[in-house]
């Protein structure tokens, strides 16, 4: 994925690692004015969001990002029917350089926000995943944030992809909310 430039992952999961309920909803339980004002602002810094067709993000600039959403109804590249800076995109069918060409944003700084497939498509790249963990939150049957959870727990699969933890930030002190960056080891 050499037409990158930095390319960073965001994902707030429940203590057992689920990024979303067995329905593919975010609840709101997993829900933190802190973590979604980390999340804003980390993707205000970005050139390109890329998800897949369940993921989304809600905050007031949303409709302003250009984004690549991952599918596999399409066989490469599509327009969004609905998103003038969105593009749909099947990596069986088109690389990742081709797809941010198509968007005009060669060599963009990236986030990946979601879900389990985009992740893993991206976890050898990642220059860094924001890992937040939700306290006292548990969604049995829910959507792992990696498709090895719950196996693994997420942070043993980000370990697994050489990846080094730096010190917890505090987001929220009353809710008990902290995130971890795990950055690449060169």
């Amino acid at each position: 994925m050499a037409g990158a430039g930095l390319i960073e992952g965001y994902a707030i999961v429940s203590e057992d690692g689920m990024l979303a309920d067995a329905y593919r909803v975010m609840p709101s339980s997993l829900l933190f004015e802190a973590d979604q004002r980390f999340f804003e602002q980390g993707l205000d810094r970005v050139d390109v969001v890329v998800h897949g067709r369940h993921s989304q993000e809600r905050q007031a600039r949303s409709h302003l990002r250009h984004r690549l959403i991952l599918t596999r109804r399409i066989a490469t590249l599509a327009q969004h029917p609905t998103n003038p800076r969105a593009l749909l995109w099947n990596p069986a069918g088109a690389s990742f350089e081709t797809a941010l060409h198509a968007l005009g944003k060669d060599r963009a700084a990236v986030a990946v926000i979601g879900g389990a497939e985009a992740f893993a498509l991206f976890l050898d790249q990642m220059d860094a995943f924001h890992l937040t963990r939700a306290p006292d939150v548990r969604l049995p049957g829910g959507r792992p944030v990696f498709p090895d959870v719950p196996a693994c727990s997420p942070e043993a699969v980000l370990m697994a992809h050489r990846m080094i933890a730096d010190p917890a930030v505090v987001l929220d002190t009353v809710a008990r909310l902290s995130m971890v960056t795990w950055r690449r080891s060169r």
